[in-house]
């Protein structure tokens, strides 16, 4: 992780105001075979055009489910209840027709593994070119310039002779650019991201988060990534949204979080990760215990078997997620401001 966030490059947008996408009291659960699993609890916030939020968290935290139920694409034993509106139209449980008018123009996504994403057995050109097509009502010829126009935007060298590649032909960089460049062709208002850069190396991680930023800056779009990875968060985000048991810990600006955490996980996070900037380099600090199973409504906080600062009411009552009024918000009682 870097040694202090590197919002500069990523100041928040002078027009970031007007929010795009507006999620309340969001839950997601899944039927097994013991019962129902609620992955997410009750989450709410705002998405705000041309910023980039970032949401982080363990795994199993409810991050991905967040991304896939906007989307309409949770699996099959999996419900969602709250409200999620996009431009004033809500999102939740609406039928697959419904969505494909706003999935892919208005609204994209990226995700972790393009290799899984893109069809092996299409042209990458044609993969492009049907997005246009589909949503827009181009003819083939015209679809294709936009797409090279668009590779070309992304970066990828020579994309007037790539583009009639497979999938296989490029590089893991090189097709998680392409995921990019799709998800970019209809210029959606939206954009999510699921751990875009995790099976990257670092260079060329750090080029695709740099194009992200770009990207979001030059066509406003408000952008949401899920990520494990406080340096993405630090480099990348405007906002963060820290989550554990699917609940919102704490939310607030990248600088507030990473130089002034207030929640004892968001805390716990930060001393786990190895700095560059430390003389010293002993063992690496943990968070105790192990995250809770989240198994039907779980009374208290779902941080308190493995909280430092944890009382008995922590037990027994979740603490509301309180803010200042400038976004900056924490969900316990017992953290010092």
């Amino acid at each position: 992780m870097p040694s202090t966030p590197m919002s500069a490059e990523r100041a928040a947008p002078p027009d970031a105001g007007r929010p795009v996408l507006s999620v309340a009291e969001m839950s997601v659960q899944f039927k097994l075979p013991q019962g129902w699993v609620t992955a997410v609890d009750r989450v709410s916030f705002d998405l705000r055009q041309g910023e980039i939020v970032g949401i982080v968290g363990e795994s199993g935290s409810g991050k991905s489910q967040i991304l896939l139920s906007l989307m309409g694409l949770l699996a099959s034993n999996g419900r969602c209840s709250g409200s999620a509106a996009f431009e004033g139209q809500q999102l939740l449980n609406r039928s697959p027709k419904e969505l494909d008018a706003i999935r892919g123009s208005a609204m994209s996504m990226i995700f972790q593994d393009p290799m899984t994403s893109l069809n092996p057995y299409m042209r990458v050109s044609d993969q492009l070119t049907e997005v246009l097509i589909a949503h827009q009502g181009k003819s083939k010829s015209e679809a294709e310039e936009v797409a090279i126009e668009m590779l070309d935007r992304v970066r990828i060298p020579e994309a007037r002779r790539r583009i009639r590649m497979y999938p296989h032909e490029f590089s893991g960089g090189m097709r998680q650019r392409v995921m990019i460049a799709m998800a970019l062709l209809c210029r959606p208002e939206v954009l999510l991201a699921d751990e875009p850069t995790t099976a990257l190396d670092v260079t060329v991680q750090a080029q695709i988060l740099e194009l992200m930023a770009e990207l979001a800056r030059d066509m406003k779009t408000a952008v949401a990534i899920v990520t494990h990875d406080l340096g993405v968060i630090a480099r990348l985000c405007d906002r963060v949204i820290v989550l554990y048991g699917g609940r919102i810990m704490e939310q607030g600006s990248v600088d507030e979080i990473f130089y002034n955490p207030k929640h004892p996980y968001t805390k716990g996070l930060l001393a786990s990760t190895p700095r560059l900037d430390e003389k010293v380099h002993g063992a690496l600090k943990t968070i105790a215990g192990q995250p809770r199973a989240a198994m039907g409504d779980i009374p208290g906080c779902p941080f308190e078997p493995r909280c430092t600062l944890k009382v008995e009411r922590c037990r027994t009552e979740m603490p509301a997620l309180l803010g200042d009024g400038s976004g900056r918000a924490v969900a316990c009682r017992e953290s010092k401001a």
